[in-house]
């Protein structure tokens, strides 16, 4: 086992010391610090020494990439220190002192989002398998009849059988994983609701409650609203007024304005209800409350914002610029994720596929994901044999064609520039090509080259040609711009160096 010792002895050092340390935690590979005076910490003096593969700052947290064996370094780090861990959570709340009010907004954005989008990763691998099944029609598979009848379209061209017009079994199989698909999507106000109140640390059941108020079999659909005349849709008959019953499924700023309203609520009354009896009235008062706000005017002012939004977005993705807005998506994307402002693309794409049943934005993001994975690959082939480096780069390309880009950016592509920037460009290609194409995913899924998999059928190939964009273009102009001295000042070689090939 490795010794750490004199490591963390000069780390602590080079952080400030002690006192300079508001809170410490590590993640799996990473020392995570909160400090109380940021510009204390001598970064280039903390990369210099052996254990330590690379630093950055994220989300008011300095961190210091330390590998495998961090749990270890931590403990070491401890001991000499002083300083007692934290879990994440306080290490994030602790954060928020080194943060800006957009900060704060996008890392509360981040913290809602976060635990629910596995399920949503999931939701989108499930459309785009269902699709597989019942939407892509296969000569192979004979033509579809009808009473008998042969099917035509409109051209008088033969329509084919899909998948579950000829398998029973793959038919049962498709209508089987729409119980999940509807799970994930159609009730998603239940998680985001849940997900506010575990951020807020209000009472998780409340929020779940509210949720299921939003979604409940009792209203009417949110889908079927649009086709629903006005005197037909059902309502709460209070005698002086009514309210109309209609759901907020797959709704996402409606779930977000009525969990909020229901934790300050909480909140509030926790302060001023006696102790005695608060587990009777503050969960009453918080919760009936704000069923009915959500209903009268949180549900239809979020809706409107919600449809808003995405039409905003929608109009720019269909528009004769679709070719711009796609080429600076992509070529931003990245500077973005820096800033924490990417985050807000979550509800902007769920929203999207609530409205539109797809979304454009996503299968750009894997696209960016992919093309800041290729230029640290650029980077392992021009520094091979720096096995120090190699500890970071490997897994980080590796997480980037995943869909973890972070590691990757922070730890290679901005430490040198210009392989950030060529990673951009890539992006910003793909993201073009993308666009023009109108390439649609049914849903967010891995960000990186397994998104595939949620892109709608008909744009695979499309997509499969901006994936080879992402991957080719970074890796080519990150050697070329290395070659040249091209926004390069800390990397810096001549055009004859024999590693490049004269």
């Amino acid at each position: 086992m490795a010794d750490y010792k004199q490591d963390a002895k000069q780390l602590l050092e080079d952080v400030g010391g002690p006192d300079n340390i508001s809170a410490v935690s590590h993640c799996a590979t990473r020392m995570r610090f909160v400090l109380n005076d940021p510009a204390k910490a001598d970064s280039k003096k903390i990369e210099e020494i052996p254990a330590v593969k690379g630093t950055f700052t994220q989300a008011g947290q300095y961190q210091v990439i330390i590998g495998n064996d961090v749990a270890t370094f931590y403990n070491e780090f401890s001991k000499i220190s002083g300083k007692e861990g934290v879990s994440k959570d306080e290490v994030k709340a602790a954060s928020k002192q080194n943060q800006n009010p957009v900060q704060r907004a996008m890392s509360v954005l981040a913290e809602i989002f976060s635990p629910i989008i596995p399920a949503i990763i999931v939701g989108g691998l499930i459309l785009g398998f269902r699709n597989i099944l019942e939407a892509i029609p296969m000569e192979s598979l004979g033509q579809l009849m009808v009473d008998g009848v042969a099917q035509v379209n409109s051209a008088g061209e033969p329509v084919y059988n899909t998948i579950v017009n000829v398998s029973q079994f793959w038919s049962g199989v498709n209508s089987f994983l729409w119980l999940i698909g509807e799970a994930i999507f159609h009730f998603l106000p239940v998680g985001i609701t849940w997900s506010v109140a575990k951020k807020m640390g209000t009472t998780q059941i409340l929020g779940i409650v509210l949720g299921i108020t939003l979604v409940s079999p009792q209203l009417l659909n949110a889908y079927a609203v649009a086709g629903t005349a006005a005197a037909d849709i059902p309502v709460w008959d209070f005698g002086y007024f009514t309210i109309d019953m209609i759901g907020y499924q797959a709704q996402v700023i409606p779930a977000m304005l009525a969990g909020f309203v229901l934790a300050y609520l909480e909140l509030g009354l926790r302060k001023i209800v006696p102790q005695a009896i608060s587990m009777i009235f503050v969960p009453f008062f918080a919760l009936v409350p704000t069923v009915l706000i959500a209903h009268t005017v949180l549900g239809p002012i979020g809706w409107v914002i919600g449809n808003w939004v995405s039409s905003v977005v929608y109009a720019g993705l269909g528009s004769s610029f679709s070719w711009l807005f796609g080429a600076l998506f992509g070529f931003l994307y990245s500077p973005l994720v820096i800033t924490g402002l990417h985050h807000m693309t979550n509800a902007i794409d769920l929203q999207l596929i609530a409205d539109f049943q797809g979304t454009n934005l996503w299968p750009m993001i894997a696209l960016s994901n992919i093309a800041q994975g290729s230029a640290v690959l650029a980077i392992i082939f021009l520094h091979r044999g720096n096995e120090k480096e190699e500890q970071v780069s490997i897994p980080a390309a590796i997480s980037c064609y995943l869909g973890v880009t972070e590691p990757a950016m922070f730890g290679i592509n901005i430490k040198y520039i210009y392989p950030f920037v060529a990673a951009m460009i890539g992006s910003g290609l793909a993201g073009l090509v993308s666009t023009t194409f109108n390439v649609t995913a049914n849903s967010i899924g891995v960000g990186g080259i397994p998104g595939f998999l949620s892109i709608q059928n008909q744009y695979w190939p499309i997509f499969f040609l901006c994936m080879a964009i992402a991957i080719v273009v970074p890796f080519v102009l990150t050697i070329v711009f290395r070659k040249y001295n091209i926004l390069n000042k800390s990397d810096q070689v001549t055009i004859t160096e024999p590693e490049l090939g004269k």
